[in-house]
């Protein structure tokens, strides 16, 4: 009996195949994260352009197409990411829980907290809303979703790097999903520093990584109709060098 793949869908994708996973039985126990998508697009040639744009994810870490992924891995084929409905996991944090993915309000005062230092005189919030009009369309809301494990860990990857590049920081990220109405937070970034000059870079920093390589998604509903946000366009690498 020839056993099956099973990759998981996101966003556009999910929604252009009207379904949260894809099985298909192929053979091989391994192949390359290249072939894999070259293999989905045998078998789904409509949604060929969409498939050649996007990622896999092996194990909830990104892959390059020459990497070996295996049969018995947690498979993914992501879309580009939006920066921030369908299904969702629940609140998940971190180990220090300072980088957290929700599904409720945030409170932009308790993400200032988890970065409060008695050395640092600077502490910054960086506060992303939803907006009413884009491009001249009204949005009514907008939903958001992500692979929220992976998310997670991107998320403190993002702190760790924060670190190394500022060492006297600590940065805190806290990213909404599902509906997120007008005017409302969608993402809260937190720094703090020794002085003002270093929360601010390094939170610029954070927000710019967390559009390049965080799997959250972003769908603009408008009084007209819906448009996935990301997931049309390309080129995307998320494994591109650091800003």
């Amino acid at each position: 009996m020839t056993a099956v793949w099973t990759i998981a869908l996101f966003a556009g994708l999910a929604e252009r195949f009207g379904a949260r996973t894809v099985e298909a039985g192929w053979p091989e126990s391994q192949m390359s994260a290249g072939q894999l998508k070259t293999r989905l697009m045998e078998l789904y040639p409509e949604q060929a352009e969409l498939i050649t744009i996007s990622f896999v994810a092996q194990n909830q870490a990104y892959a390059h197409e020459e990497v070996i992924v295996h049969r018995e891995d947690e498979l993914a084929l992501l879309p580009p990411v939006s920066g921030g409905s369908g299904e969702t996991a629940g609140d998940l944090a971190s180990a220090n829980d300072r980088f957290t993915v929700v599904e409720h309000a945030i409170d932009v005062n308790a993400i200032l907290e988890k970065v409060y230092h008695p050395d640092h005189g600077a502490a910054i919030a960086f506060v992303g809303t939803t907006r009413e009009w884009t491009g001249g369309k009204r949005t009514v809301t907008l939903e958001y979703e992500a692979y929220v494990p992976m998310a997670v860990s991107a998320l403190q990857q993002i702190g760790d790097e924060v670190g190394a590049r500022w060492p006297s920081t600590v940065t805190a990220i806290s990213h909404r999903i599902g509906n997120v109405g007008i005017g409302e937070i969608s993402v809260v970034i937190a720094v703090s520093s020794a002085h003002r000059a270093e929360a601010y870079e390094a939170s610029r920093y954070a927000i710019e990584r967390l559009k390049q390589t965080v799997p959250i998604w972003k769908k603009e509903v408008y009084e007209d109709g819906t448009e996935w946000k990301g997931h049309q366009l390309g080129p995307w690498n998320p494994l591109e060098s650091k800003p």
